[in-house]
């Protein structure tokens, strides 16, 4: 199968794309919703048909939540675990979904896991992505206390991504929650230290820090809009803008 060449008219060569365990769960309440898992599929092989070289971390809140399960009772390094290990299992529901589209595509945790993934290397992960392999990151950082916003933001400094995209379920960042609020006001740009200081619920606060330290500006825009990623990569579409 030949390599898409990157189109003249896009605006990024490397990027991460960030998105919820919960953006693969659909209409349901938990678990995986495979009709969503592959229309989202569908919107990543419409970017690499672009010629986009295309990181992911996928979050894992639609299976299990190490804060959520931590707050209930369990110790916090063992429910941090298992969140990792859930996503790996969303990371290789998208592999699947990729693959059947015939884009080529890797699963790399940070946790070995061989039979399943491959470990983290750095080097290798480089040579997948110049062959135009998706790359999945899984497992966030090997880490408990960190989450899989602070994973996508270090894995795009290991990688050279030019952006990350967060792929949410509103088409930007707002002053408050435009679900709440007729009257909420979307950003088309706004600086990582108004995030920090505003609350704004962009990413983590040691994600947004470590972009910020690194100048990698962060794209917010809606994963519910198709064509949205495609769209946002030719300057096309609605969606807000982190940077310094």
């Amino acid at each position: 199968m030949s390599k898409p060449v990157l189109d003249a008219s896009v605006t990024y060569r490397r990027v991460m794309l960030k998105i919820s365990g919960e953006a693969l769960m659909g209409d349901q309440g938990f678990g995986l919703h495979p009709p969503t898992v592959q229309r989202i599929a569908q919107e990543v092989k419409s970017v690499h048909d672009l010629g986009v070289e295309i990181c992911m971390v996928i979050g894992g809140g639609n299976i299990f939540r190490g804060l959520a399960g931590s707050a209930q009772g369990m110790e916090r390094t063992t429910a941090d675990y298992m969140g990792m290990l859930a996503t790996v299992m969303n990371a290789l529901a998208m592999q699947s979904a990729l693959e059947s589209l015939g884009v080529f595509t890797r699963v790399i945790s940070a946790i070995p896991m061989d039979q399943v993934c491959e470990p983290y290397i750095r080097r290798r992960a480089v040579r997948h992505l110049e062959k135009k392999r998706v790359c999945i990151f899984a497992a966030g950082t090997g880490n408990p206390y960190f989450t899989t916003d602070t994973a996508a933001t270090l894995r795009a400094n290991e990688m050279a991504c030019q952006a990350i995209f967060k792929g949410t379920k509103v088409d930007g960042v707002y002053d408050k929650d435009p679900k709440k609020h007729a009257d909420a006001k979307r950003y088309e740009t706004v600086s990582y230290d108004e995030c920090l200081a505003k609350h704004l619920g962009v990413m983590d606060a040691s994600a947004i820090a470590l972009a910020r330290d690194n100048n990698l500006p962060i794209i917010v825009f809606s994963l519910d809009e198709p064509g949205g990623f495609r769209g946002i990569l030719r300057g096309e579409g609605t969606y807000t803008r982190v940077q310094g």
